[in-house]
């Protein structure tokens, strides 16, 4: 799952292009019908290998290399799904697919809800009354059971297939774009488009995210993206304008969209996304109540709203199929641009599908023959996982990293170490354009002192088992003054806290520890107090990369914490918050706190003669180590019960489910 959903492993494949045929008849519906037929035929005769593979059996490979005899069913069928049909589960920009979940009994929206399946039966009893190719009866008819009016669905003869097994939710229409076509509706229908875009506007931006400076109620053509990062800030932004239970309904969408994202479900998680459903469904009233839920004609009072009532068979979907991230269209619509839409962009605008098949087959073998030059000029020898010529380590925050001219054994056993030991001229499958860097690959070489030239101390380093931070080779600042840095930064207590930090290594009998155990407090020291030091480097960011919750070997893309002084665009300075760790015996949550970092810094060793002289390894602890200036948030207490007012605590308030920070 985690390799097919990485657009940049190019692992979808054009298997066919379908033809758009324009129909003559003058009903709209039976055109639209005429172009279902068209559809599963053209899937009929496409998948007729698959199907036979699943009638006699296929021999296949396992992860081990053994060879099954295996029967492949169809997994799952990924597609859009239009707004104006009532077909719960599948869909396509046309109506395509035949069959789907149903209500049998009362209103098809209730909760909670009962749910029956149509099947093949179904539709061979529907055609010993109706004549199939009687499009205007039939399409009357199969409408009554929310059927579009194909009676040969492509799926019909392939075994072990089973609509109510590969009918999967879809992540990127069924929820994030239902966010935006309801969820966020309701919200600038509660406290206005206004006052919902001046909150948006004056948010401190984030790397990494969006930052919406002219609102958001004006948005045009949104992408996913938009959508995901609406969604990070919508409960902070709303709080305090609309009532705690209308603000519980929209957080429990958002908390259920979070959850049934997860790249690993179990049964608990299962219960938790139901419950969050349940608090919705409990608390919805408050948006009806508060005049949110619009229409063209005015307010509606009820959630007949398709999208919604995809939610109900999400956890009894994951049951039967999985993660249902894994069947997200973000990739195949990915794909769709990387396999039809650039090749035919490439082309002369004749003969689109022969052209766009060479196109494809062209740049398969120039990819190919790029990652063999690529792997040979290397000196990679995956016989004996190990490397003997010299490499460097590509692409690293524009620096040339030289590993040691020396024979070493170094395996060779993930794509991001392969990648970043060669240097292919064009990109090539698992490689974006900017290839992503794996700094832990890069401390453990500066570790085991395979790269030469490296400033002292390391720019990289693992500080945790699943974190390593990397600051760039070059210092912003090579060489200034403590008060100059202080003035520059607007950090007037800079020099008194630099003076306690060192007051506190050399505290507890005179031990040494590694680190600050305290953030925060009044300073002891005073503003004018002299220090063995004059001089600072500082750095504007820092790049943070870790590992994946779930699958702790899996790397994920660094990130930057800014610590930049004010300037033009960042009047108060572009200073990025993080989670910082007091004691490195402790994992979170324990003994971390929420601070704004305002200053990446290391203290420049004296020059001979010019500061009084210390001990040497009190020296260079102090000079060997990069420290951050921070500014700490404190956790406002809450009542986690209101009948007991001793339950005072650092709660999370009980509308946004979030710690108010001061």
């Amino acid at each position: 799952m985690d390799f097919r959903n990485k657009a940049s492993n190019h692992a979808f494949l054009l298997l066919a292009l379908i033809p758009i045929p324009k129909f003559l008849h003058r009903n709209q519906k039976i055109r639209g019908i005429l172009e279902a037929h068209l559809f599963h035929e053209c899937l009929d005769v496409i998948l007729e290998p698959l199907k036979v593979a699943a009638q006699i059996g296929v021999m296949m490979s396992d992860p081990l290399g053994s060879q099954r005899w295996c029967f492949p069913p169809l997994a799952a069928y990924i597609v859009d799904t239009p707004e104006s049909t009532l077909i719960a589960g599948v869909g396509g920009k046309t109506s395509s697919v035949t069959l789907a979940t149903f209500r049998e009994f009362g209103d098809p929206f209730q909760h909670p809800p009962r749910r029956g399946f149509i099947t093949l039966k179904a539709l061979q009893h529907l055609e010993t009354y109706v004549n199939p190719w009687n499009l205007e009866e039939y399409e009357k008819e199969s409408g009554k059971i929310r059927l579009n009016g194909v009676h040969r669905p492509f799926w019909r003869d392939w075994p072990l297939s089973d609509p109510a097994i590969f009918l999967t939710s879809e992540p990127l229409h069924h929820w994030h774009k239902a966010f935006w076509d309801h969820d966020m509706k309701w919200c600038i229908h509660a406290i206005g488009a206004q006052e919902l875009d001046f909150r948006f506007s004056i948010l401190q931006s984030h790397t990494g995210f969006r930052h919406f400076a002219e609102g958001v109620s004006t948005l045009k053509q949104v992408t996913g993206r938009e959508h995901r990062d609406i969604q990070w800030y919508i409960i902070p932004v709303i709080a305090g304008a609309v009532s705690p239970l209308f603000l519980i309904a929209v957080r429990s969408l958002l908390d259920f969209r979070y959850l049934a994202q997860s790249t690993v479900v179990d049964d608990r998680t299962c219960m938790k996304i139901q419950e969050t459903l349940d608090s919705f469904h409990h608390h919805k009233q408050a948006i009806i109540d508060a005049g949110a839920r619009r229409g063209k004609n005015g307010p509606i009072q009820t959630w007949q709203i398709p999208k919604l009532e995809f939610l109900q068979s999400v956890v009894s979907n994951i049951q039967l199929n999985g993660a249902a991230i894994q069947w997200s269209a973000d990739t195949t619509e990915r794909a769709h641009i990387e396999v039809v839409k650039d090749p035919a962009n490439s082309g002369n605008n004749q003969l689109y599908e022969s052209q766009i098949c060479r196109y494809l087959d062209h740049l398969d073998k120039l990819e190919t023959f790029d990652l063999a030059t690529a792997i040979l000029e290397a000196g990679l020898d995956f016989r004996t996982a190990s490397t003997t010529d010299k490499a460097n380590i590509a692409d690293i925050d524009e620096e040339d990293w030289d590993i040691e001219d020396k024979p070493r054994t170094l395996s060779v056993n993930a794509t991001e170490q392969l990648l970043s030991l060669i240097s292919p001229i064009g990109g090539l499958p698992g490689a974006s354009k900017r290839n992503t860097a794996d700094y832990f690959y890069l401390a453990t070489l500066l570790q085991r002192g395979l790269v030469c030239n490296a400033r002292l101390p390391h720019r990289t380093l693992c500080c945790a088992d699943n974190v390593v931070f990397h600051l760039s080779r070059d210092p912003s600042y090579k060489r200034l003054a403590i008060d100059d840095v202080a003035k520059e930064f607007g950090l007037p207590d800079l020099r008194p806290a630099i003076a306690d930090y060192i007051t506190r290594l050399s505290s507890n009998s005179g031990a040494l520890i590694s680190h600050a155990a305290t953030v925060g407090g009044r300073c002891l020291a005073k503003a004018g107090c002299s220090l063995p030091f004059t001089h600072l480097e500082v750095w504007k960011k820092v790049r943070l990369q870790t590992t994946t919750h779930h699958y702790p070997h899996h790397i994920l893309p660094s990130i930057a914490v800014n610590a930049s002084p004010p300037s033009d665009a960042w009047p108060h300075g572009h200073f990025d918050q993080a989670i910082f760790n007091v004691d490195a015996e402790q994992e979170w949550p324990k003994c971390h706190l929420i601070v704004d970092v305002c200053l990446i810094l290391r203290i420049v060793p004296p020059l001979h003669g010019t500061a009084p002289q210390l001990d040497k390894k009190f020296s260079d602890i102090i000079t060997g180590t990069f420290l951050a200036y921070v500014q700490r948030y404190d956790v406002v207490p809450q009542l986690k019960d209101p009948g007991n007012p001793t339950t005072h605590g650092p709660h999370p308030d009980p509308a946004t489910g979030l710690h108010l920070l001061r």
